[in-house]
């Protein structure tokens, strides 16, 4: 008998509820503070991947899901910098978009954020939607981002 899989803790959930919300969002279904109200007050505690945990941090899903909205073009450039010359933004697909601009909203503008957590955190988020290949791409770019935009910490 194997152990179950401990659940992911406040700030992952957070984390994963706001992929799940930029997704919706490049649905163009509705805007960011419309989604971000639908997760808050609807589909809290809702099981599978349309709603997010209870206990999950809910300022860090609100600041992530506002903050990659706002910053949009200025993210998608920063992650079509480090793609590689045989990819373009219109080839990455959608759930791994959301899952690249929330990872590189949190690397660019979290400081607080130390970049191999970050990283970590997101490369988890796409594991648990994807295989090993979507995975291994989230974290080569994520990890060029960081080189980029916050290599002294990375020195450390």
């Amino acid at each position: 008998m194997t152990d179950p899989k401990p659940l992911p803790s406040r700030r992952q959930a957070a984390r994963l509820a706001a992929v799940q919300a930029l997704y919706q969002w490049q649905e163009g279904q509705d805007q960011p503070a419309d989604i971000i109200e639908q997760f808050l007050k609807v589909r809290t505690g809702e099981a599978g991947e349309a709603g997010m945990r209870r206990d999950a941090d809910r300022p860090l899903f609100k600041d992530v899901v506002e903050g990659t909205a706002a910053h949009k073009d200025e993210l998608e450039k920063t992650v079509s910098a480090a793609l590689s010359e045989d990819w373009t933004w219109t080839r990455i697909d959608r759930l791994v978009r959301a899952i690249l601009l929330a990872g590189v909203y949190e690397l660019v503008h979290r400081r607080d954020v130390p970049p191999r957590v970050a990283i970590n955190e997101y490369v988890e988020i796409a594991h648990a939607f994807y295989d090993q290949r979507e995975s291994t791409f989230v974290n080569s770019v994520l990890d060029r981002v960081a080189r980029r935009e916050r290599a002294a910490e990375l020195a450390r």
